[in-house]
């Protein structure tokens, strides 16, 4: 100790030392933790140790790419024909208590989009998603999903955590409260937003509720430093460093002794040594320049209008390499919401996540992540198939409203039978009628492919059994799994 502080005599004054200190707890943290590993091991760490599944999982991780706004079904993936053929025809009156916004409601409309049948299994792609049109064979696509509420922020409330309001844990934190983490350096549930904007209910997408906190999303940006505050300002020696390590060690102990209710404290302490642990960890993991130029193409980074979300599906491929149990993936507000110019609109839309998505596939199944990886993809509900026009009633411009009764979703990878078409829709694409999928059931399966009951994950809160899919029994579709 004698020589530590020789060595701050030199570097700066006391008062110097007194107001660099926490500056410096990052970096003292890393220190002390990289030297405790041996003696405590991993676990012991952060908080995320691994836990058994309650059977042999199909999936390791997910990546959940979620289509904020509502894409629109009978124009990605659910052809009718009925449409074309009675194009411009009143419907209105038929469906008046479907419409959200009835004073701009029109007449029924065809999609502007071509369909064709892909793969050797022959599932139904428009033309505005040419990309993952080749890829048909690894996807079980749902056609049959709805929901319970057509306005986007109850809807993305139950999509994301199974009830239609905030103060919930979200999907993401349910898994890794349910299974932990293969990957002791970087967070078990990884958000990568859009640096454009947060989406409809913004950060409570990524909430862990009345979970232990712990198990909330952590935001990763794409570009620059992947979490602000990562590094300190500058290096201390050594000694200086395992000293803080040790102090700030102590007074986390003694802090948390006295409160021993509030498990707020343990969250932020498992943040704090996490957080020293990503300095190494987080920046390899986004670094993509590691990645060959022919990658980087075949996601379409370099190039607009895909270069950020190609990024980012990227990042969540070598997210899950490194062990990252869940990975969520987001776009600014809601581009999917094509209320008016559904043709030019929803085109861009696709032009943005098409080929990433598709590159995202194809990298899974080349690097050996496929069969361990569940991929997921879908909004939070659907569109009417009558249009929507706007103040100016130019049909040219017309979208569509929200539908809740009926949407398209897909999964693919661990456990998923490729090239499978689930349900089915009416002759119009209003209302699912052929084995439905609720958004519970859609929750059951992805906890069934992780290996885990949706039953019997939960937590009791003020006397009461909490989980995901609440208290209707949901059930696992089981027509999709391999």
């Amino acid at each position: 100790m004698t020589e530590v502080k020789d060595i701050l005599a030199r570097a700066m004054t006391r008062r110097d030392w007194l107001q660099g200190v926490p500056g410096g707890i990052a970096g003292a943290a890393l220190t002390w933790l990289l030297s405790q590993e041996k003696k405590l091991g991993a676990d012991s760490l952060t908080g995320f140790q691994p836990r058994r599944p309650h059977f042999a999982p199909k999936a390791k991780s997910v990546i959940h790419l979620f289509m904020n706004g509502g894409p629109s079904q009978m124009d990605l993936f659910d052809p009718k024909p009925f449409l074309d053929k009675h194009h411009g025809e009143k419907y209105f009156d038929k469906i008046a208590g479907e419409v959200e916004s009835p004073q701009s409601a029109g007449a029924l409309m065809r999609s502007p989009f071509r369909f064709a049948r892909h793969g050797q299994c022959g599932m139904w792609v428009s033309d505005a998603m040419p990309h993952l049109a080749r890829h048909v064979d690894d996807l079980a696509l749902i056609r049959s999903m709805h929901t319970t509420n057509l306005t986007h922020e109850p809807a993305v409330y139950l999509i994301q955590s199974g009830k239609m309001g905030p103060g919930r844990p979200t999907l993401g934190s349910w898994v890794v409260y349910g299974l932990g983490s293969e990957c002791q350096n970087l967070p078990a549930y990884v958000v990568l937003d859009d640096p454009l904007g947060l989406p409809v209910n913004g950060v409570e997408n990524w909430q862990a509720g009345f979970l232990p906190p712990i198990y909330q999303g952590t935001r990763f940006r794409p570009t620059g430093s992947p979490v602000l505050n990562l590094r300190p300002d500058f290096d201390w020696p050594a000694d200086i460093a395992r000293a803080e390590g040790e102090l700030r060690g102590r007074l986390d102990q003694l802090h948390q002794k006295k409160r021993p209710a509030q498990d707020i404290l343990p969250a932020r302490i498992a943040s704090y040594e996490l957080a020293a642990r990503m300095q190494l960890a987080a920046s390899d993991a986004l670094d993509i320049s590691r990645e060959s130029q022919a990658v980087r193409t075949l996601y379409g980074i370099g190039s607009e209008p895909t270069d950020s979300y190609g990024r980012r599906c990227l990042i969540a491929r070598r997210l899950v390499e490194r062990g990252v149990r869940f990975v969520q993936l987001y776009i600014n507000g809601q581009i999917w919401d094509n209320h008016t110019g559904l043709a030019t609109d929803m085109k861009k839309a696709c032009e943005r996540t098409d080929q990433p998505t598709a590159a995202l596939l194809l990298d899974l199944k080349q690097r050996g992540l496929f069969d361990s990886t569940l991929v997921v993809w879908g909004g939070e509900f659907g569109r009417l198939p009558i249009a929507q026009l706007g103040p100016d009633k130019d049909e040219r411009k017309a979208g569509r409203d929200h539908n809740k009764n009926a949407f398209s979703t897909w999964m693919a990878g661990a456990g998923v039978r490729g090239g499978t078409t689930y349900g089915a829709t009416d002759e119009i694409g209003l209302a699912a009628v052929e084995d439905k999928v609720s958004v519970a059931d859609w929750h059951a399966t992805i906890l069934h492919l992780l290996g885990l009951r949706h039953d019997q994950l939960f937590v009791m809160d003020n006397g009461l059994r909490e989980r995901l899919t609440g208290v209707i029994e949901p059930t696992v579709v089981k027509g999709i799994l391999s």
